[in-house]
């Protein structure tokens, strides 16, 4: 079965899994489904604003997709995520990448 099928029924089943709704915008992403993958991304997150990983990795997707300043803005978004969270190990990821990308403007 598809992946992204199979996903599809665990949200059917449970349209708040946070874990299928991250795992369906990967492999959207992984397929070069950019929007696809951020509409899923953006429904993660507005269901579950908490998901620190859905911020990294939706940056990582937007910046692949040339998408420069809005992958910052999810950046921004997820560092906060992560700081109110504590997650540290999250945090020096996203604080790496963008200042990565903001020395590169």
């Amino acid at each position: 079965m598809d992946k992204v099928a199979g996903l599809r029924e665990i949200l059917a089943l449970d349209p708040k899994n946070s874990f299928a709704r991250y795992g369906i915008a990967m492999e959207l992403a992984t397929r070069g489904e950019i929007n696809a993958a951020m509409s899923e991304f953006d429904t993660l997150l507005a269901d579950d604003p908490d998901y620190t990983a859905g911020y990294f990795m939706s940056a990582q997707t937007l910046a692949g997709a040339g998408r420069k300043q809005e992958a910052i803005g999810r950046l921004k978004a997820g560092i906060a995520c992560a700081a109110r969270s504590g997650n540290s190990h999250a945090l020096n990821e996203m604080q790496t990448m963008l200042g990565e990308m903001e020395m590169r403007e």
